[in-house]
């Protein structure tokens, strides 16, 4: 079921938002050649706590899940596309490194992602990483109250593809605000005009995740990390995004 926010909500929202990009902006500087990714974890917990809010996704388990993520960020590299677990692996030169997290301000939920490049990647990588921040702008502009969350997802594919890049399958945005993870599912594919009608007060995480492959996922034997099938490298960006009667409203920037 889908839950408007109100005004005083999203302006909670804005807050948590706020200060979830600064985190995340302080967390991404970080990302260098011998870091372990749990030191990026640990970074972020302790910037989350001494904001007075909470991680987002720390002993989180979504609906058909065996088990609770045991961190607060979400580390992915690679071909890793999300939920990748934080680990004493270093970063390497050449990794792609996607970062994910979400913080809970006054009760509710923000969400953000952003993907980082670690010293020479190649031109056909750092295009992927290009192409996915621009996704997440196409789909942003795509979304308007009284349209349709297949405006977002046809938006996106259409602009990817013609990159020469492939959006990833069965991996989508969704609602957020006073869940982590809210209806509607917002797949970076689809058709305009299509899907639940955009409504002033919808509150949503839009996450385009883009591959060098051809979008296959799988689940790795962790139960939480997601990678493309055949290992080509991915790239995802993701803010969330208040639908107000003046346009869609961007909640995770400073």
């Amino acid at each position: 079921m889908i839950k408007l926010k109100t005004e005083e909500d999203i302006a909670i929202l804005r807050e948590g938002g706020r200060r979830l990009a600064k985190i995340l902006g302080t967390v991404a500087r970080e990302v260098k050649v011998g870091v372990e990714t749990r030191a990026l974890d640990d970074l972020a917990e302790k910037l989350i706590l001494a904001g007075g809010d909470k991680p987002a996704f720390l002993h989180y388990k979504p609906a058909g899940s065996r088990l609770a993520y045991p961190a607060s960020l979400c580390v992915s590299i690679n071909e890793e596309i999300v939920h990748g677990l934080p680990s004493l692996r270093k970063i390497v030169d050449g990794d792609v490194v996607s970062l994910d997290l979400g913080l809970v301000h006054n009760g509710l939920y923000t969400d953000m992602a952003v993907t980082v490049a670690v010293g020479k990647i190649g031109e056909l990588k750092q295009k992927m990483i290009e192409v996915a921040k621009e996704a997440l702008s196409v789909g942003i502009k795509a979304a308007r109250v009284g349209g349709h969350i297949g405006d977002i997802s046809e938006a996106i594919e259409n602009f990817v593809m013609k990159q020469g890049f492939a959006v990833v399958l069965d991996l989508a945005g969704h609602g957020v605000g006073f869940a982590a993870h809210e209806d509607p599912f917002i797949p970076n594919y689809g058709q305009k005009g299509k899907g639940v009608k955009i409504e002033e007060g919808l509150v949503i995480a839009i996450e385009p995740m883009v591959t060098i492959g051809d979008g296959r996922i799988k689940l790795e034997k962790d139960e939480f990390t997601f990678t493309t099938r055949n290992k080509e490298w991915c790239a995802h960006f993701e803010h969330t995004i208040a639908m107000t009667k003046k346009g869609p409203q961007i909640l995770t920037k400073l």
